[in-house]
Parts: C-alpha cells; structure tokens; sequence
C-alpha cells in the first residue's frame, strides 16, 4: 500500500536516502546490486543454466527465458515439465501460477515508484524488473527516497542484475559438465534463501517478521499433508494470519510505548 503518516510506518522505514539528481539515484541502484545480489542471484543462474543444458536445450533458448520471463522459479518449472513432455498447455498453466505472485508484488511497489511527470511507458518499461531481489531491495529502499529517484534507482538496480543473469545463464549452461547434480539444484536456491534473510535482517517491519515465522512454522507440517499445495497453502495462510495479527496488535509509537 502506499507510503502514510503513521508513526509505526515512519519507525518502519530506513533512514532517509538523497541523492543529489534522478540519474545519480540510478547510478546508486547499480552499485547497490552489485555484491550480495548479484552473487547471490548470479549463482542461481548458474545453477539455471546447468538445468537448461541438462535438459538437452540451446543455450539461447535459456537466454530467452531469462530475458523476457526473469523469474527463476518460472524458468525453472519450464525446464522440468518440458523434461517430463508435458503439454504446452500445461507449462503455460503452470508458469502463470507459479508466477501470479509477480502481480501483489507489482501492486505494493508502484505506489513508491509513482512520480509527478513520469511517462507511463517508464512504468511498464521496469515492471520487467519486479522479481523477489529487485523488489525486496526496491521495497526497503525507496519509501525513503525522493519520488523522482525512486524510479531511477529500482531501474537501475534491476537492470543491472538482469543484465547479469543472461551472463550468468549461458556460462551455467557451458560448465555444467563440470556442476554435479547437487550443486547446480543447491545454487538454484540460494535465490529464495536470499530473500528471507532479506526480511530477516530487516526486522523493523512487524509484518513481515510474523509471515516469515507462521510460514516457517505452518510449512512443514502442511508440506507433509500436501506436497503439492502445502506451499501454496502455507504462503497464503502466513501472509493472511500476519496481516490480521499486524493490525489487530497496538502499533510500536517513535518513543517506543504503544500508541
């Protein structure tokens, strides 16, 4: 939702951020994904690519994938169903469910990037880049920035990690015969691992903190009923009880009582 007046949503925010033009904001975004995230995310498209080779594919049918889609565990779902000889069909039905949680993640960060005078087409133009690193760090980071940088930063962060997926990609795909099996699916998920600690360390956000331990607790017990759709189940079940729990609990004022 967007930015409001509220005190626990001020004490939830990073320290402010200026920089002194849009372009230096962009440039800001860049350095700030380069070293954790890239290695990170870059590690997970080695591991990608590694899964594109072994499933008998070009190179520049992987390097399509991540150029258009960007979405590892979309990618990722392609390369299985294709192995299994699943019907067109269903890989489309299946990368659309695996990926409609790009949609809510759209929905919460527009608001932040929204800016007096921007082109609409700029818009749809970095909407490209909404995929779970760009849009943790875009949503830790740019509530606190100016509203004409907010934009140029998350373009310029997002641009830049994309950027090195597709090298990240075709160099996976041509040292796979040197990955074993293990490794290539262990650096598929530090993506997701990632992430977490992403919130983790971001601990100021009350919410967040509550999904990340109900979802921690109600996941493998629902995995173990359902391994199909206990992920699915845990996800929404965290999310909607941390929600409630966040605005039924009394909100933490600047000084630190309860408001």
């Amino acid at each position: 939702m967007p930015p409001s007046d509220s005190s626990s949503t001020a004490a939830a925010m990073p320290p402010a951020r200026r920089f002194a033009s849009p372009r230096e904001a962009a440039l800001a975004g860049l350095r700030d994904s380069i070293g954790v995230p890239m290695l990170v995310l870059g590690s997970s498209y080695l591991g990608f690519g590694s899964l594109v080779e072994g499933a008998g594919l070009d190179v520049w049918l992987g390097l399509f994938s991540t150029f258009t889609g960007w979405a590892l565990p979309g990618q990722i779902v392609v390369i299985e169903l294709y192995s299994l000889g699943s019907s067109l069909f269903v890989v489309a039905a299946a990368v659309a469910m695996t990926n409609a949680r790009l949609l809510p993640m759209t929905v919460t960060l527009m608001p932040y990037l929204r800016a007096p005078g921007t082109p609409r087409w700029r818009y749809y133009a970095v909407s490209h880049f909404v995929a779970v690193t760009a849009w943790a760090a875009a949503m830790r980071l740019c509530p606190s920035l100016p509203e004409n940088q907010r934009l140029p930063y998350f373009a310029g962060f997002g641009t830049t990690l994309w950027s090195m997926c597709l090298v990240t990609t075709a160099t996976g795909y041509y040292l796979a015969g040197g990955l074993p099996g293990f490794v290539t699916l262990g650096l598929v998920f530090l993506n997701p691992i990632y992430f977490m600690l992403v919130f983790v360390a971001d601990a100021r956000h009350r919410a967040r903190m509550l999904a990340l331990v109900i979802g921690a607790l109600l996941g493998p017990p629902l995995h173990l009923v359902s391994a199909d759709w206990g992920l699915l189940i845990t996800g929404v079940l965290a999310g909607s009880l941390a929600f409630g729990a966040d605005l039924l609990l009394p909100s933490k004022t600047k000084g630190g009582g309860h408001a």
